[in-house]
Parts: structure tokens; sequence; C-alpha cells
């Protein structure tokens, strides 16, 4: 008897379990079956050209009559799900894939494996995982033919192959959480580059109720301002033992000197860049010869001992600040930063443009050289360290993709930075406190070792109302995926709101952290303690809350 893999090409046809997933495979595809344990689950997919390229897009085979639910980035930062049943459902940048596949209507040659599994009759999952291979980057599209395609690129020039053996991996199975999470985890073993969700380290933060001070006071926030959001809620009976400083305490600089002349007006707030790694004025303090001094330290040690906070985090950008930092400025010499200009993936260019992106490709981003960044980090958080903060949540981590001409590629780069941020927080922060945000692109997930925590949406918008079903959707569909490698997120939301309750009921099912961002005194006392024990500690389900099967 001739035993067949489960995952195969017969004919132009790509067959799992005996049903064809695809028809029309080109002679160029490679399969190759995963070896050992999993040979009857996965396989990865592969493809060759006559060309060498930074880019190349290989048709895969057409896709009709089968349901599908894709991750694809709408925004440069972020997934949604997306459903269909067919090649041009399927948008650009799809970083995951899972079919279903009812019946077993076409064989392939040779007969299957005789064993106790008889799936003929079952409905089977195929996972789809494009990967990261060597310098370059796949994701999956589909095209008015119907087609599915895999996109290849480096995301430098000078980065170029004629080939990619390991692009895509398909894993198959009839239960498809177990399909998911044995395909993660058979990557892991593959790229070795990052680790499983299970191996990481969870910050203790999760188990505590925190506030944010983004929605309250935005840019805004000042020493002051913290220690009123954090009495409102104590007083009221729904104590923070949890604190996020959002983005708004750093020294900062704008290279934006003339607005008239300047092409991009809207968004030209994200051309300011870091000029220093300590707080600004808004939180030093003065002494009785009226010399300033360092106030951070002084808010994070009376929020721990007259607000009795246990833990406090600080907001940064991955590259500093939003523009990044001040190219050779006071205090930034030695990283050896440089202006440096986004080039934007053709395929999330074609889902939604940036409002970030237009103000940077004007003003430019001043990034710290690869070499240098690990210092960077370790300087900023070791000093934060030396203020009782106890972790960082890294922000606009994406725009790292964008950057790679001259450093070797996307990958080359995101991985650099992935590997210096990761180093710091173990050095400085003992229990990984890290929040990893605005960072939904494979460059990043595959490179992740240690990062536990990572924000599982778009964020919330208190001011939309046709926002609140699709970010619940949304957290909901992305920890599907994402949950295989952190803890999501589901982001901060108000207590006193009209979508309040949803978003309550939400987090209390969702395995997530729960946090606000209520300005001081408008809160919904009622609605917090269903969801925040008298000490401040919450009761958070042990796994990522993920939609049921039906």
């Amino acid at each position: 008897m001739t035993v067949t893999p489960k995952i195969n090409v017969s004919d132009g046809k790509l067959l799992v379990h005996g049903k064809t997933l695809l028809t029309g495979v080109p002679d160029n595809i490679i399969l190759t079956p995963t070896s050992g344990v999993g040979l009857v689950a996965g396989a990865f997919i592969g493809a060759t050209s006559n060309d060498t390229k930074s880019l190349h897009v290989f048709p895969l085979g057409t896709l009709e009559g089968l349901r599908f639910m894709c991750l694809f980035r709408f925004k440069l930062w972020w997934m949604t799900q997306r459903m269909g049943t067919c090649g041009k459902d399927v948008p650009l940048e799809t970083q995951f894939m899972l079919l279903e596949s009812k019946k077993n209507d076409e064989n392939g040659s040779g007969e299957q494996e005789d064993d106790d599994d008889d799936d003929d009759d079952e409905t089977v999952y195929t996972v789809l995982l494009p990967l990261l291979e060597g310098q370059f980057r796949s994701v999956l599209q589909g095209n008015e033919l119907n087609q599915i395609e895999i996109c290849l690129e480096s995301g430098d020039e000078e980065v170029e192959t004629n080939q990619g053996m390991h692009m895509v991996y398909m894993h198959a199975g009839t239960n498809p959480f177990e399909v998911i999470n044995q395909a993660v985890k058979a990557v892991e073993k593959h790229m070795q580059t990052f680790h499983h969700r299970e191996k990481k380290k969870l910050p203790s933060f999760l188990d505590w109720f925190g506030w944010c001070t983004w929605d309250a006071f935005y840019t805004e926030v000042t020493a002051e301002g913290v220690d009123q959001g954090l009495k409102s809620l104590s007083e009221g009976g729904a104590p923070p033992r949890f604190l996020i400083i959002d983005d708004g305490w750093q020294q900062i600089g704008s290279e934006v000197k003339d607005q008239k002349d300047v092409v991009v007006q809207e968004g030209a707030q994200f051309a300011s860049r870091l000029t220093g790694i300590k707080e600004n004025s808004k939180f030093q303090k003065k002494n009785a010869d009226n010399d300033r001094f360092s106030g951070l330290k002084m808010v994070v040690d009376e929020s721990k001992k007259h607000r009795n906070v246990k833990y406090v985090y600080v907001w940064h950008a991955l590259t500093g600040y939003w523009g990044g930092v001040t190219p050779a400025g006071p205090g930034m010499e030695h990283y050896e930063s440089a202006l440096a200009y986004p080039v934007q993936s053709p395929g999330v260019l074609g889902n939604q443009p940036d409002i970030v992106m237009d103000s940077l490709a004007v003003h430019g981003l001043g990034l710290v050289h690869p070499k240098k960044i690990y210092n960077f980090f370790n300087e900023l958080h070791s000093y934060l360290a030396s203020c009782g903060v106890d972790g960082v949540k890294v922000d606009v981590q994406n725009i790292i993709e964008t950057l790679g001409a001259g450093h070797g590629g996307r990958v080359s780069l995101t991985r650099a930075y992935h590997q210096a941020l990761e180093a710091s927080v173990g050095r400085n922060f003992p229990d990984n406190g890290c929040i990893s945000c605005m960072c939904h692109n494979t460059d990043g997930l595959y490179s992740a070792k240690q990062t536990a925590i990572v924000r599982a949406s778009d964020d919330f918008y208190p001011r939309d109302p046709a926002s609140h079903t699709i970010h619940i959707s949304s957290v909901a569909y992305n920890t599907l995926f994402l949950g295989e490698f952190m803890q999501p997120d589901w982001d901060m939301f108000h207590s006193l709101h009209p979508a309040a309750e949803y978003h309550g009921a939400a987090r209390a099912i969702g395995g997530c952290p729960i946090y606000v961002s209520d300005k001081p005194g408008q809160h919904n006392f009622e609605l917090l303690k269903k969801l925040v024990l008298p000490d401040g500690s919450v009761l958070r389900a042990q796994l990522p809350g993920r939609p049921t099967l039906r």
C-alpha cells in the first residue's frame, strides 16, 4: 500500500486529508512535509523563480468554494479579521489563514494512510502561516482570478533572492484550536527565533486592576494629574494597583519650524523627536534653591507609598518617540542616529494609508543605529528602573519594517531592535515588564523570545460609537493567532461610557489585563466593583479569550 502524506500536491491540486483546497497549483511550488512526529499534519510551502529580486509574488493556486477566516493588517500597526470563500476575498497583508473543508470531494493519487483517524467525512481545518525566512518575510494575498499568492519581500533592494523554500507553513486537523497551537509550536521548532506564550514569564501586573493616563490627559499628563487619577479611583472603592504613565512624560522637540511650508499639515506632530531620556519639565520639581530635580522618581514613590500602587509602567516608542530621536542632538551623539525616510510595503499601502507615515515621509525619523540600539534602550530603562519604574509599554513598533533599506532589510532591522529591547528589559525589569503595542507584523512576532504581553487590536475609541463592536470582535479573532505568542491585552476602556458594560464584560472573560483610562471623577463604580475586588486584584481567566467554534 502506498502511504501519502495528508498534505500533498497531486495533478495540480493541493490536497489536505484527501480534500482539495487549491487547484491550478503551479509547477514551481514545492511542498516539503515536516519530518518526524508531525509527518501527517504539516508541510512547508516553497517556490522558485527565474529572477533574483527583493520582492516576489508567487501564485499558489486557486481557492473557490471553501470557507475561511483570515487575519490581515488593515493598518500598518494592526490586524483584523475577514471571512470569505474564494481567493479574491483574501486581502493584502494576510498573516494568518484558517480554511474549513467539509467533504471529501476529490482524492489525490495513491491511497490514504490506513489508520483509526479516518476523517473522510469530518470537517478538516487547515491553517496557513506565512513565515520569515532569512532576511525575507512572506504574506498571503488574493487576486481577481481567485488565486492565492505568496508575497515575499526583504524591504531592501540590495537584499535579493530567487527562491523561498519555507515561506508558508501548513498544518491540518479536525480541531481548529489544536491545529493553530500545534502549527505555531512546529514553526517555533523550525525557526528557533521566538518562543511560544507557554514558555514566557507573565508580568505580575496582569492580576491587578489598572489605570492609564492616556484618555484622561493625553499628552498633557502631569505629576499632579497622575495623583488625581489614582486618588479618584481609590476613594470610590476601585483602587488601581497598576499604573501606566502614557505618552506625554518625555523630553521631546518638534522639527517642524514653519507649518505653512510643510506639505503634510495634519499629523505633523508625529515628527517630534526625543531630545533626552529623562522626564520633561511637567514632571520635574524645584527645591528650596529653585533648582530643578528629577520628579519621576517622586511620582513613582508617592504612587506606591500613598496610593498603594504595586506596578508602574511608562510609555515609549520603539524608536524613542514617534519621530525617533534628535540626530546628533545633545545627549544623543553616541547613538549614531541619522534621519531615515520610511518606505511602506505595497500591501499595507493597498489597505489603508497612515497619517504617521505621511508625516514621517516628509520629515524623516531619527533612527538609532542598530549597533547602538541596545545602549539606547539600556540607558533609558536603567534610568527608569532607578526611578522605581517596573516596566515599559513599547509603542509604534511596526515603523521599523519601513526603515530596512541599508540595514539588511526589514527582518534584519526588526530582529536587531527586538533582541536589544528584550535584553534591556531582561536586565532592568526583573518581572519581564514589557507591553508590546502597535506591533501586529510577523517580523516582530516571530522575533519575540521573551515579550509576553501584546496589545490585541486597534485602540479603544471613546468618541466613535461604531468602533466598539469592531474592537471586541477584532481582539477576539486576533487572539486566535496572537494568543499563541503572548497574552493579549484588550486595551483600556472607560467605566463611565455608553459601551462600558460591553467592554467590561468582554475583559472579564478575555484573560487580559483590566484597566481603564477614566478622567478623575468620571467613574462608574457599580460597574468597576463587578470587575475589581476590594484589594484591587481582578479575577482573570488563565488562557486568552477566543471565539468559540460555533
